[in-house]
């Protein structure tokens, strides 16, 4: 991830808005760091939220709104609106989900269905304060600029937008992960021995 930092802040297109944008990654990084001897997640978590890092290096390195597969994707969607941020609130959810799922389970033991509910719900949380905080970082230290560092581009409903992908991005990944824990489990229970019960004795 070091590697990835460094060349993103090589040459970003605008200094100031690179670490503004990088500096949630950053302490989330440390985060990591700090608890990872006492909660310890498994690679495949650590794959997807390295995997998300490196899309959003790439967003901060461009400032989002002019990310080179937003730019691409105008074609294919048939916009003038660069839509990398759609797609990155998206993954937000999407990548993340599961391993907020499983820190759920590891720290406070969740269980049955609500592990299943609670991700989506931390996701959707999670999100609107980064929306909330992301607007108070622009009002206070780019105010003549707030909109285009928020990466609006003239929606008014953009941060509402940014949370509806990151709940379908969580939601998509809840209902991938329950459906390949209920497959595993079939096998299982078809290996199990069957029991008759004796009629009147209640075992």
């Amino acid at each position: 991830m070091g590697a990835v930092i460094v060349i993103t802040a090589a040459r970003p297109e605008e200094a100031i808005a690179y670490w503004m944008e990088s500096a949630d990654a950053f302490v989330f990084l440390a985060i990591l760091a700090f608890t990872y001897k006492r909660l310890t997640l498994s690679q495949t978590s650590y794959l997807l939220i390295f995997v998300f890092l490196v899309m959003h290096e790439w967003g901060a390195q461009y400032k989002y709104s002019s990310v080179p597969l937003g730019e691409w994707m105008k074609v294919w969607l048939h916009t003038t609106r660069n839509h990398f941020d759609r797609v990155m609130h998206f993954n937000y959810g999407f990548l993340l989900g599961y391993p907020m799922q499983e820190w759920l389970m590891r720290s406070a033991g969740i269980r049955s269905r609500w592990r299943y509910v609670l991700p989506v719900g931390m996701i959707v949380a999670f999100s609107a304060i980064y929306e909330m905080a992301e607007a108070m970082m622009a009002v206070i230290l780019t105010p003549d600029r707030g909109e285009e560092f928020v990466g609006m581009q003239g929606d008014m409903w953009d941060s509402q937008e940014d949370m509806a992908m990151a709940w379908l991005g969580a939601m998509v990944t809840m209902c991938i992960v329950a459906l390949i824990r209920r497959r595993r489990a079939q096998p299982a229970e078809a290996d199990r021995p069957y029991v008759v019960r004796k009629a009147g004795t209640g075992r």
